[in-house]
């Protein structure tokens, strides 16, 4: 279980994320809404462990992730996908899917049942495993970037804005296969703007606005509630 008390992070005299507080159940897709600057990739980061917070603390099953060290992170079994794939553009599909088994580097079976699963998941990048990942689509690109915190084996996945610049009818591949690692086992917190898309198959939500949390529910509960049709659905 993911527990978050009080966390707050502070850039110089700004104040990114004021004590927040939240937590995800194990086995549960939990999704935080937020524009642009609301603080969503800010506690993607603290959680990976690249910001140190200012006060408060985050644990996964009671191991702190607030210790600035990103690779024990990793080792307990959190994962990040971030915001903009990251993925180095030339190197192969399969060298950058490898590169995130780096902290399984001794077990190479493994690694090679994580690659199959990979391509299970996202069967439009068996024929692309060699080419160049800065040459395949946005969407493909998208693809790479979830297998690749896949193959960290973690417990649970961050998803950072996986929508982001995605035509629709990929984003509802992309989520469809956020259902499908969540129904192996997986933990999903997913920041997201298209909250229809993350709604529908998240089991609660939050909305960040302003470094705050601002709103809490079930899917039911924010699909259906005013103030997130009026901000984040359109309607």
């Amino acid at each position: 279980m993911l527990e978050i008390r009080d966390l707050t992070v502070r850039y110089g005299p700004f104040t990114a994320l004021h004590a927040l507080n939240l937590s995800v159940q194990r086995g549960e897709i939990v999704v935080l809404l937020g524009a642009n600057g609301a603080g969503k990739s800010t506690l993607f980061r603290t959680l990976s462990g690249l910001h140190r917070p200012s006060g408060g603390s985050a644990t996964w099953n009671g191991t702190s992730l607030t210790t600035g060290r990103p690779e024990l992170n990793v080792a307990s079994g959190v994962a990040q996908c971030p915001e903009g794939r990251l993925l180095f553009p030339e190197l192969s599909v399969e060298k950058n899917l490898r590169l995130g088994a780096f902290v399984h580097r001794r077990d190479p079976a493994g690694t090679a049942r994580e690659l199959e699963r990979a391509y299970d998941l996202f069967p439009a990048l068996i024929e692309k495993r060699h080419a160049p990942a800065g040459s395949l689509s946005g969407g493909q690109q998208q693809m790479v970037a979830i297998a690749r915190a896949l193959m960290a084996r973690p417990q649970l996945l961050l998803l950072d804005e996986p929508s982001l610049g995605l035509a629709p009818l990929v984003v509802e591949q992309v989520f469809s296969a956020v259902q499908r690692v969540n129904e192996t086992g997986v933990t999903v917190l997913l920041a997201e703007q298209n909250a229809f898309a993350a709604l529908s198959i998240a089991h609660r939500g939050y909305v960040l606005e302003g470094g705050r949390l601002t709103l809490e529910g079930t899917q039911h509960a924010l699909m259906t509630d005013d103030r997130v049709r009026s901000a984040y659905l359109g309607v």
